[in-house]
């Protein structure tokens, strides 16, 4: 059973196989994150097992050390989303690496990319990799969103534990305050000083987060706090890309996303539609 078992630590991962031109490189991506985190490695193609698939991907996984030994693939015919997810499901998948291209065009923004619509349905954690490559890099510039939100401990500490194999000594959390939101509070509640009561929310908020982070096992990892303002969602994807983030790690979404949360933007929707870099979403499996 999968509900209730901690996000981390990543103890099985597996890679969703396209048969693309980035292959190789997400190959190369997966070894790395099965030694980083000594994980058991499945591989998950949905579609017509053919020799020559067969072929290639046994000439991927060989040439980086991936044998029947230290490894499953799994071929299987259906819905690829619905394959995948059940694969995860049934093989207490912690992490599910995924390819991912920085941008939807506007047909796959509304009917939905199948690495898209895995993150907004799985029930594990989801690292969309936005450039893989054949000679990978750690992530050394880590943002995570520090949202007021009963998961967010759980994203922290998925993070830390990431940051941790990583050989981070700093992450960046980041809490976003919508100011629209707090400045129709203030008139509602017919505040005489929006500056005041706005500079009050942020010391609130930022109280709030220490509070959550302090309650961590910090692993010796520095954790910095920040503040920005603006649209939730959207406002820390632009933030991670002005500072050359490598990972952005955000919690998974409560609900299952659906084509009006693509119309009127859900929080996550944001950051799939134009990703600013790799992004971790992490399912804490307690709710």
């Amino acid at each position: 059973m999968i509900k209730g078992k901690p996000s981390y630590p990543f103890e099985t991962i597996a890679l969703a196989v396209a048969f693309s031109p980035r292959l190789e490189a997400l190959v190369a991506e997966t070894k790395r994150f099965a030694e980083l985190f000594s994980s058991k490695t499945i591989f998950i193609h949905v579609g017509k097992r053919t020799s020559d698939k067969e072929r290639l991907l046994k000439q991927h996984l060989l040439k980086y050390g991936f044998n029947d030994t230290n490894c499953l693939v799994h071929w299987q015919d259906g819905n690829p989303v619905e394959t995948i997810l059940s694969v995860c499901k049934n093989n207490v998948v912690d992490l599910l690496l995924i390819g991912a291209l920085e941008k939807e065009d506007m047909m796959k923004y509304y009917l939905g990319s199948i690495s898209r619509e895995i993150c907004r349905r799985a029930k594990c954690s989801v690292l969309m990799i936005t450039d893989p490559k054949l000679e990978p890099v750690p992530y050394k510039n880590i943002v995570v969103n520090g949202h007021e939100h009963t998961k967010t401990v759980h994203t922290l500490g998925a993070a830390i534990y990431f940051a941790e194999r990583e050989g981070v000594k700093e992450i960046l959390v980041v809490d976003e305050m919508d100011l629209p939101t707090l400045t129709m509070s203030v008139e509602e509640e017919g505040t005489e000083s929006e500056s005041g009561w706005i500079k009050n929310s942020y010391a609130q908020e930022k109280t709030k987060l220490s509070s959550v982070i302090e309650s961590l096992d910090k692993r010796n990892i520095e954790i910095k706090v920040k503040t920005i303002s603006g649209r939730t969602g959207y406002t820390i994807g632009q933030f991670a890309e002005s500072v050359k983030a490598d990972l952005l790690v955000v919690n998974s979404p409560d609900h299952h996303l659906t084509i009006f949360d693509r119309i009127f933007s859900h929080d996550l929707e944001y950051m799939l539609a134009d990703l600013p870099c790799n992004m971790l979403i992490v399912h804490s499996r307690v709710f």
